[in-house]
């Protein structure tokens, strides 16, 4: 699984979803997964949606 700033860098709308969990931006290169297992979110949520967001951007292209 890829880190937060790879998300942000090839889908900066992602940027929002993060803030609106409180995830660290930053996370020093750490993958979304690790991430999230020590904040107490489940990988999986959090991967659907930032697919949602990302898939909802590519529509309005």
């Amino acid at each position: 699984m890829t880190s937060i700033p790879e998300w942000i860098i090839e889908h900066p709308e992602t940027h929002a979803v993060f803030d609106e969990l409180g995830l660290d931006t930053s996370c020093a290169g750490k993958s979304l997964q690790y991430v999230c297992h020590h904040r107490g979110l489940s990988p999986q949520a959090v991967l659907l949606r930032l697919q949602q967001v990302v898939g909802q951007g590519e529509e309005s292209d």
